[in-house]
This record gives C-alpha cells, structure tokens and sequence, in this order.
C-alpha cells in the first residue's frame, strides 16, 4: 500500500518570525500515524496543540494563522508547503513564541530540516481528499477580480496567476503550473522567496507586521527593482513563491490532495475561503487510500527523499 510517512528523528532551528520580528526557536518531531500535522506552543505555562484544519485558521492578513482559545501560531504556510511537498503526513511541531520563523523566506531550509531528520514509512495508509466535483470561490468584480478553483484530477496540479503592475515582476512570468507528478518541488518550487514593497514596509510596520523582514529573508523591490544583491533564484521566482504558499495554504485541509488547483491574484484569505466551501461541499470529495503504489497518481508513489 502507499504509507502515511513522518521523520525519523527531531530536529530543530532558530530564527525570528517575519513579521513578529521575535526570536522562536522551532522543533519537528516525529507523531505516530494518523496523527496529522499538529501545532504546539511549548512556551506556555500549560502547552497548547493545535491539529491544522480549515476551520483552525483565524487571520490570513499577509499569512496564514492558526488559532485554538486566545493561542495563536501565525505564517504557518511555508512550513506547511514543505510538509507537502515531502509527502509528511505525521507530525508535530513545536514553537517557543506566536509565530514559525521565516528563516530564508522560502521553504527550502524546511525541506533541508525534514530531509535531515530522515522519512519514515509507517504502517498504515496514506489518505488522500480526492476531488470529484469542482468547487469555486469568486470575489470583486472587473480589475478587482480574483478567484482560487479546485478541480477533479488524478494527482495534483497548480496553476497560479498573479497580476502586478511593477517592471522587476512584468519582465519575469506572471503565469506558472506545477505538476507535482512531472516536477520535483525541492527543485523547482522550494527556494522561492518572499516578496514585498519597499513603500508599503512603513504601512505594515505601523501595523505590527514586517518587524523580521529584510533582504535575507525576502525579495525586495523599489518602483523599479529588485534591491537584493543576488537577484533571483527563478527567473519566475515572484509567481512560484504564489505557488508554495498554496500548497502550504491547501494542506491545511488537514489531507494531500488530489485535485487541480488553479488560480488568479489569490492569497492566503481565498485559499481558505476555499477549503472551507470544500468542506462545506460533502457531495464534492471524499477520502481514498490506494492498496497498491502502482494505483496511485504518478509523483505521490515516489520516495519522499526525491521530491
């Protein structure tokens, strides 16, 4: 059968949150099957779990937040789409402050984490949330439009659209689809950064965001360019970064999907707009397992160690 897979061993890694601007220090465990991805704010008096699904994000303003009581873990979604993008269906994962640490900006260190602390098949079934009917979130209207769709497919796909009028994103690809069967996402998605305005730093800050963003752990553009002194890592790295936030904004679903995901200037706030329609959809999706690898969608059937 195709196995729920976790990490061998823990492993940990220091840095501040992107926009908290706090020092947290950030431990992955291994959790027995079935037990999903779950949050833990370990600097509390009493530690508080919190399990990812739908319904546990609070705030998706500029990331996505997660939140049980007055706790709160917020820009959850990089460490996620790693987790997604290695095929980790168990695990737990320990913060000492309110929000994981941006590290890089991309997802790549997290990949490097989870890597280093080895896969793990278990013993017991890898499940999957397998579209069987479209479903759509739509908002504004004309150049305010945007939209985020889920597809029936046998694997999973993204196609991602942004939209920004700006020279150093025009002159790259504003449109990008990812395959996770044909593609390998360390390669090809991972160390896509962050992205953010010099003109709007002062507004975001004001607003108690941004407090741990610079040039180490974003892309950061005046009017006109890119002010890092590396440039890109893709030359369509702005449109990939969209992509890795959705795979980790989607896999908050609590399952690895088996869908089409597409898409047009959405964020995180659509993203789980989205799933919770999906979830309020039961006639569009329904929970499968596959008995032998060779039935799975090609991509999921590959060792984790190689995606």
């Amino acid at each position: 059968m195709l196995q729920q897979r976790t990490i061998k061993s823990l492993t940990r890694a220091v840095g501040v949150g992107l926009h908290s601007g706090q020092r947290v220090e950030l431990t992955l465990r291994p959790a027995q099957p079935n037990t999903g991805i779950v949050f833990r704010r370990v600097d509390l008096p009493e530690p508080v779990d919190i399990p990812v699904n739908a319904e546990a994000v609070v705030d998706t303003r500029m990331a996505s937040t997660l939140g049980k009581g007055d706790v709160r873990i917020h820009t959850v979604e990089h460490v996620m789409s790693a987790c997604a993008g290695l095929g980790i269906d168990n695990l737990y994962i320990d913060v000492t402050a309110e929000e994981i640490p941006i590290l890089d900006g991309s997802s790549a260190s997290f990949v490097f984490l989870l890597q280093s602390a080895g896969i793990e098949l278990q013993k017991a079934p890898k499940r999957f949330l397998r579209l069987t009917k479209p479903v759509e979130i739509r908002q504004g209207e004309g150049a305010a439009e945007k939209w985020a769709r889920l597809d029936p497919y046998h694997g999973y796909k993204l196609r991602f659209e942004i939209d920004f009028s700006h020279p150093a994103v025009d002159s790259t690809g504003q449109t990008y689809e990812f395959d996770l069967g044909i593609g390998n996402y360390s390669r090809d998605i991972a160390r896509a950064r962050t992205f953010g305005f010099t003109k709007d730093v002062e507004m975001l800050r004001s607003n108690g965001l941004a407090l741990g963003g610079g040039l180490d752990n974003a892309i950061v553009m005046d009017d006109y360019k890119v002010l890092n002194s590396d440039g890109l890592r893709y030359d369509d790295e702005f449109v990939k970064h969209k992509i890795l936030d959705a795979i980790g904004d989607l896999y908050i679903v609590g399952y690895p999907l088996l869908a089409a995901y597409s898409a047009f200037r959405s964020g995180h706030g659509l993203n789980n707009l989205l799933l919770r329609e999906l979830m309020q959809r039961q006639d569009a999706w329904d929970i499968v397992t596959f008995d032998h690898v060779r039935e799975a969608p090609q991509g999921f059937a590959q060792s984790a160690l190689a995606w």
